[in-house]
């Protein structure tokens, strides 16, 4: 896309739209609006001047507000601080509104491209053979980085039309809705809450989105709708009501209620497709067969008959009416109905998958108690002494769990009860509806087959089949090396190796990038998780099970986010390529899948990142012994020189008491409490990522997304292998990737901020040395990629950051100005950490994938 494109469709409709905020009928408006570039040109000179963001904000005050008392004075800086969110939100809309003219949706990536390079390169039969065999599963998170509440969400959804259509009239209107419509939630939304505005995507996106790529990728091949059987090649997995680690708000109920809202919202979209298609199928042998469905469908909606028990049971009588349509009818109107069987085939009566998730910890605890119960204290020292091995077959041994009533902790209670919400969910909603269980820090085969035993004494009774996957999570760097032997000894036992041929050979495991990156940096995470993906699938393969791998994933590149799509091509042969998994969260959700368009278009360059992967194998997905070596090399010198940083004595102090880590509880943007643990200090290990990332976020330092990146490249520079490095980037696409979103990191940093912290006694030095490593990184990634600017390669995406960078400036420079101000005084001031709590919405807004 060239950037005059950019600049017209975008930056200059942004500049016309900003200016009716002006007229909008709020009071002090107008002094807000007019005040607010004079600010905002005072923090471009200012931090050019290298003022602090105190002497800033001062400096305005003395020359604007000179007679104006402190109360009036932050009284302006609220308003301008909403009035910026209210920018970022524009700005949003009209990107939005743009993407199909600022992305090409056609080009490289796209079905359309793909299936061009196919027959031009007549591999249209491999292509078929491979989406036969083929799935992409996103999955929606809870985790908390979106700040609009729905109500924003949909004012944003309506304005994003008005600005596509230039409808001057109502763009006003809106703006005036959204200057009175608050960005803040007064109370953190329970579980359900989170599922509810979720499901919102579920049916306004993603149940238009995916029949449509399906049906479309379908005609191109020439391939009959209704012979099509691979209807998971799209779907949607779904956390909210399921993911219990660490959410102690998240219970068997909730789970229960998640999972009847997820069908009653899919037989509405149902309901309301039907009739529309009944007014077409008005021909004898068809019309009574419609009908009944129609009434079905609306008995099991609103008349508590529950009519339609399972998808089968509806596909039967669509079935039913096709073979009406066809032998009758010569096929009149069947292409709509086909589609509209496609959408059956493919939501079923569960809409998307649900997993459960719960601490490899939390499950320790529940059988130390009920073999306490059982067999009495004595057995449980007993069994605390075994080895691993001999603990699994312990616990193996048992053929029945106590009375859920005999267990004293509460929390083990609702553990158990968990599983007999699983027996409901697919009693209700059918087997795609919950089928996996997810062990999160799972660091031994004993943590899956204490999960494995607890399912088959609760929902595999008399002798039924256990219709549940165990699905290990590896998170920190010894547990993601460790994988591969847990996983061998988990292909060995006898009884989980039945368990598997029961599933189909099939075992999905998940690798955490988030925890990965907190806990061994940016670059030793992305390795480690290749690695232990290619050990995982030579061991798989060794014992002929068809592994799957999940991807934790976060929105920004310090959580594994980024470009996704190059990510999945980089990927080799040694690398198992049946399915991509991935969750997406928060801003990640609302900016890549909130509208029909973006959501196609990203979920087509997954699908053929995939499938291209298999048919082209080409020298750059594949690394020779010399580039891992160097690889290699480069994970552990930046490994080590972030294990420094962490060790470093003011680390923790910084981000306790500078960083704005401890208001991200108070936000009210999710259901989870900031960290694991129960005690009152700052553990690292407690630490959630989400606050980890997004206070370097808020700071503008992204430490997480770039540092030890100059330090590993500083050292094979100083070995004489610079030469090597480059050309390691020319040659590996995995390599370029992770290259290519620090630099999307380093893009979004903005170390002038902070720059007063070099005369802080107690943190100058701390600060030093994430600014060198910043300053490091930098020359040296633009050394490697030939670039003279960062981001050079991606013009969209580096007009887009430099926007959205300038629009927020004035609300960044009034949280450090905030955060300054305290830490001089050695005091905390209610008034302004009330600003550095209000500062963090439109910090995170315009980041769009910052925490």
């Amino acid at each position: 896309m060239s950037k005059n494109n950019y600049e017209t469709e975008v930056a200059k409709r942004f500049t016309i739209y900003n200016s009716l905020f002006l007229d909008l009928p709020f009071s002090d408006i107008h002094r807000t609006g007019t005040l607010l570039p004079i600010l905002a040109s005072k923090c471009h000179e200012g931090f050019q001047n290298k003022k602090t963001p105190k002497e800033i904000i001062h400096g305005f005050f003395d020359e604007l507000m000179a007679k104006n008392t402190e109360e009036e004075r932050h009284e302006l800086l609220f308003k301008m601080v909403q009035y910026v969110e209210r920018q970022v939100v524009l700005f949003d809309s009209i990107e939005d509104a743009a993407f199909d003219k600022i992305h090409d949706v056609k080009g490289k990536g796209s079905l359309q491209a793909l299936v061009a390079r196919v027959d031009n390169d007549r591999k249209r039969e491999e292509l078929i053979k491979k989406l036969k065999d083929f799935s992409v599963r996103l999955t929606l998170t809870a985790h908390p980085t979106q700040f609009y509440p729905g109500n924003v969400l949909g004012i944003i959804t309506d304005l994003e039309s008005a600005i596509k259509e230039n409808d001057l009239g109502n763009i006003n209107l809106l703006l005036q809705q959204l200057g009175k419509t608050p960005f803040i939630n007064r109370e953190k939304p329970t579980p359900l809450d989170e599922a509810v505005s979720l499901i919102w995507f579920l049916v306004n996106v993603f149940y238009v989105t995916i029949p449509d790529i399906l049906t479309r990728l379908l005609n191109m091949l020439e391939f009959p709708l209704h012979e099509w059987e691979n209807t998971g090649l799209l779907k949607v997995g779904f956390w909210p009501g399921g993911d219990r680690d660490g959410n102690p708000f998240v219970t068997h109920d909730i789970t229960i209620k998640v999972a009847e809202r997820l069908q009653k919202w899919i037989l509405r979209c149902y309901y309301r497709d039907v009739r529309k298609i009944r007014k077409r199928l008005t021909f004898k042998h068809v019309e009574p067969i419609m009908l009944k469905v129609e009434n079905g469908l609306f008995n099991s909606l609103f008349e508590n008959q529950n009519y339609y028990k399972s998808k089968e049971e509806l596909l039967f009588d669509l079935m039913e009416a096709r073979k009406g349509l066809v032998e009758h009818h010569d096929g009149l109107f069947l292409e709509q109905l086909d589609e509209f069987i496609l959408k059956v085939k493919i939501f079923g009566f569960h809409f998307a998958n649900m997993d459960v998730r719960q601490d490899s910890r939390k499950h320790d605890g529940l059988w130390n108690e009920i073999i306490g119960i059982q067999l009495g204290e004595e057995a449980l020292e007993t069994f605390q002494q075994l080895h691993e091995k001999d603990k699994e077959k312990f616990i193996l041994d048992f053929e029945s769990l106590p009375d859920i009533s005999l267990l004293k902790d509460e929390f083990h209670q609702e553990m158990l009860k968990s599983f007999d919400a699983i027996r409901t969910v697919q009693k209700n909603n059918g087997e795609d509806g919950l089928h996996r269980y997810i062990i999160s820090n799972c660091q031994s085969a004993l943590h899956v087959m204490e999960v494995f035993q607890l399912g088959r004494l609760t929902l595999g009774k008399d002798h039924e089949e256990l219709c549940l996957d165990i699905v290990p999570l590896f998170e920190t760097i010894d547990d993601l090396a460790e994988a591969p032997k847990i996983m061998e000894l988990l292909y060995q036992n006898p009884a989980y190796k039945k368990h598997l041929l029961n599933r189909k050979s099939k075992q999905t495991i998940m690798l955490g990038f988030s925890d990965g990156t907190k806990d061994g940096g940016y670059i030793r995470a992305n390795w480690s998780i290749l690695r232990a993906k290619e050990e995982l699938t030579k061991i798989s393969r060794q014992y002929d099970v068809d592994v799957v791998f999940f991807d934790g994933r976060g929105g920004p590149p310090a959580r594994g986010g980024g470009n996704m799509h190059n990510f999945y091509a980089s990927h080799g042969p040694q690398v198992e390529n049946k399915e991509i998994q991935v969750t997406i969260q928060g801003q990640t959700i609302s900016a890549n899948y909130g509208k029909p368009v973006s959501c196609s278009y990203n979920l087509e360059q997954l699908l053929c990142a995939g499938i291209e992967n298999e048919l082209y194998l080409n020298s750059d997905k594949t690394l020779n012994a010399y580039q891992r070596a160097l690889i290699d090399e480069m994970a552990d010198v930046s490994y080590n020189f972030y294990k420094d940083f962490k060790s470093h004595p003011q680390f923790l102090s910084y981000l306790e008491h500078v960083t704005p880590l401890k208001y991200f509880g108070q936000v009210n943007i999710g259901s989870r409490p900031l960290k694991r643990g129960k005690d009152s200090g700052l553990k690292f290990d407690d630490l959630r990522a989400i606050p980890f990332v997004g206070s370097w976020a808020q700071m503008k330092q992204n430490i997480p997304g770039f540092f030890g990146v100059g330090a590993a490249l500083d050292a094979l520079k100083r070995e004489g292998k610079f030469e090597a490095v480059k050309q390691l980037y020319n040659d590996s696409l995995f390599f370029r990737s992770l290259l290519g979103n620090s630099m999307q990191s380093l893009a979004k940093s903005f170390y002038e901020a902070t720059a007063y912290l070099k005369k802080n006694k107690r943190y100058s030095e701390f600060w030093q040395l994430m600014f060198e490593e910043y300053e490091r990184t930098i020359r040296l990634l633009l050394e490697v990629s030939g670039m003279e600017t960062l981001l050079e390669d991606n013009p969209t995406s580096k007009q887009s950051i430099a926007i959205r960078e300038k629009i927020v400036l004035p609300v960044i420079t009034i949280q450090q100005y905030a955060i300054q101000t305290m830490l001089e005084k050695g005091v905390d001031d209610p008034v302004l950490q009330k600003l550095i709590l209000r500062t963090m919405f439109g910090i995170i807004n315009a980041a769009r994938n910052a925490a």
